[in-house]
């Protein structure tokens, strides 16, 4: 067997560590004579999977009491929705929430937004393709805002917050979902922050939501289904209906790799190494460029071009050849992008740094 360097940005890749132990248990869950594809969501089997998933996320985020944690199907893309229906339903909610767009995923979760309250947004990079991240330090944050919503690193267009909003007092709500679990994170500058899990954390199909318990709604939401009100999940411990079993159970082992790893502190440092591996050919490059303001620049997603759409599209073809797959751009700004997540090895970015030397040399 011949394992590729995956830059797809989701997708991902995944910790080979990971794949080998589910290998290994896919007919057989530690004696139980079944996969966890096969087992009931409601057998002490499965509770012993979800709950230990649960504390070893608590563990490596640091997250306090105060926040539940939520296992959810519906990607990011239904908190679209799920955030203003329950936030902008607490006691005393105006209704309104501001938000900053910075790129396609925060742009979409504002047009959600718009369709249920009152959406504005109160900064934008769009006027020079999201390519970097705006002033956040004194927002126009409207006094009965209910909310303050980003998106957090933007994965299409490869921009970070390196330092986080001032959101006037508002709670705060990320979409991490492209950067999760891959530095440390104060959670309780946040009110809510989730992610799908897809990118970084394990397979499709589920995102992890982790909210301060003073901002699930207590009561029934008039006029909001069952399944996107929070409550529902966190009074029935993420299995009110039948979870995403497989995903939960694999990002438990991801959890647990990444305690392997010195935990995000390390992690953090690996990703810092193999990120710069990248940015320095690129910034010495004399036919590839990075299209992201420098101070903006993500540790997980690189996207760069030639400046020839042939060139670009050559590049990506001889690349995969090579056995360096998806580094295709997004469809909505072309060129290249490579996504170095955590589980991406080093020797995956030095692979790409070389073919990329010997590219231009060629060209």
């Amino acid at each position: 067997m011949s394992r590729v360097y995956n830059f797809s940005a989701g997708p991902a890749v995944l910790p080979e560590a990971v794949l080998r132990e589910a290998a290994d248990e896919m007919l057989d869950y530690r004696g139980h004579g079944m996969s966890v594809n096969e087992m009931s969501h409601r057998s002490q089997m499965f509770q012993e999977i979800i709950d230990e998933a649960e504390a070893d996320l608590r563990g490596l985020m640091g997250i306090p009491d105060t926040y539940r944690v939520l296992f959810l199907q519906g990607g990011a893309s239904q908190q679209f929705a799920a955030v203003p229906l329950n936030l902008c339903a607490l006691p005393g909610a105006s209704r309104r929430a501001d938000y900053i767009v910075t790129g396609q995923w925060a742009k979409k979760a504002y047009q959600e937004a718009g369709r249920l309250i009152d959406a504005a947004a109160i900064a934008s990079s769009a006027d020079k393709t999201f390519s970097y991240i705006p002033d956040c330090s004194d927002l126009a944050v409207r006094d009965d805002a209910d909310y303050v919503y980003i998106c957090e690193n933007n994965t299409i267009y490869g921009t970070v917050f390196h330092e986080l909003p001032d959101t006037k007092g508002k709670p705060l709500v990320s979409d991490v979902s492209s950067m999760f679990l891959s530095q440390p994170v104060d959670v309780t500058r946040y009110g809510v922050i989730y992610g799908g899990v897809q990118k970084n954390v394990g397979p499709a199909g589920l995102v992890i939501s982790i909210i301060r318990e003073d901002l699930i709604p207590a009561d029934d939401i008039a006029g909001v289904p069952t399944m996107l009100q929070w409550r529902t999940q966190a009074d029935n411990g993420s299995m009110y209906n039948t979870p995403n079993c497989w995903s939960i159970y694999l990002c438990g082992k991801v959890f647990k790799w990444l305690q392997g790893q010195g935990g995000l502190s390390g992690i953090h440092e690996r990703n810092q190494a193999k990120a710069a591996i990248l940015y320095d050919f690129l910034d010495e490059s004399s036919l590839f460029r990075g299209t992201v303001r420098t101070e903006d620049r993500s540790l997980m997603n690189v996207p760069f071009v030639t400046g020839d759409a042939d060139l670009d599209a050559a590049f990506v073809r001889e690349s995969r050849a090579a056995g360096l797959e998806n580094l295709k751009g997004h469809r909505s700004v072309g060129g290249m992008r490579a996504s170095i997540y955590n589980a991406m090895p080093v020797e995956g970015v030095e692979a790409l740094v070389s073919f990329m030397r010997d590219f231009e040399a060629r060209h």
